[in-house]
């Protein structure tokens, strides 16, 4: 290949596959680094860039060939994937599923401070999904250690995906269970354990029952505590689920004045916006 903008010519398949060169202690020449310029002599170099049939040049061109065949990409391997094993992914995630939505009902931590396999309490997911797979053998006849080592659907990364799934799904019931009604907001702000500001949000409505409901729909990390960065993190928040401060009939804050303050405390700010809140 060659660069209009350097004026020099490259090639391709050793600049994509330069770690080949490296794990040979080669640092490659013009054609792998800055590009060749030399025209008159470009023909004769790349002869000698190319060598011989076991060069590096070769290995780094059977790469490039491997990388272009679509018949070994990662997508064609997931199509080619039996009935049997996509139904075992699908067991293998709905079990860890379950194992979350029973600790999330019940507000239980998921971690251990020791998860490897020869600790004596990994954590309370990694042991509810053990015991799991003790009751159903065909569970655990797929999951943990039994599973794909690239497929096991119990890593740290999963659980929190899974975590932010059922978090979207909850808010969304709660917002359908206002029927587009109004609501009253109340907030409070306070730091986490690694003094990161953050503010938690509650709504408070009534049903399609005719029942008063206080549901808390999350927390919001935000930059400050400062009224303007709260207000614009609630009205965030509430475009986020298509709701508008034109709904809101009501606001509670604790006693910081920045929240409440008469002068330029949220309330205020959110008020200046919308009279009927």
């Amino acid at each position: 290949m060659d660069s209009i903008s350097k004026d020099a010519a490259y090639c391709l398949c050793c600049y994509l596959f330069k770690n080949e060169h490296e794990s040979h202690g080669n640092t490659g020449d013009a054609f792998t680094k800055n590009g060749f310029k030399a025209w008159n002599k470009a023909i004769e170099r790349f002869k000698a860039h190319v060598g011989e049939v076991n060069s590096i040049y070769n290995k780094c061109f059977n790469r490039m060939i491997d990388l272009m065949n679509q018949s070994q990409s990662i997508r064609t391997y997931f199509d080619k994937q039996s009935e049997k094993e996509k139904s075992e992914s699908r067991r293998r995630l709905s079990a860890s599923i379950d194992v979350a939505r029973f600790l999330l009902r019940r507000g239980l931590p998921f971690r251990g401070h020791d998860e490897s396999q020869s600790s004596t309490n990994r954590g309370i997911f990694l042991e509810l999904l053990q015991w799991y797979g003790d009751i159903d053998r065909d569970v655990g006849s797929i999951i943990l250690e039994n599973a794909p080592r690239n497929e096991m659907m119990c890593s740290p990364s999963i659980q929190k995906d899974i975590v932010d799934a059922c978090a979207k799904e909850t808010v969304k019931a709660i917002i359908e269970d206002m029927n587009g009604d109004f609501f009253r907001i109340l907030v409070d702000e306070s730091k986490d354990i690694s003094h990161k500001e953050q503010m938690a949000l509650v709504l408070r409505y009534v049903n399609k029952e005719g029942e008063v409901i206080e549901r808390f729909v999350g927390i919001v990390h935000v930059s400050n505590t400062s009224a303007m960065s709260l207000k614009k993190a609630i009205c965030s928040f509430l475009s986020n689920h298509s709701l508008s401060l034109t709904q809101i009939r009501g606001q509670g804050y604790d006693g910081a004045s920045n929240m409440q303050g008469g002068l330029n405390g949220v309330k205020t700010l959110i008020l200046n916006e919308s009279l009927s809140a």
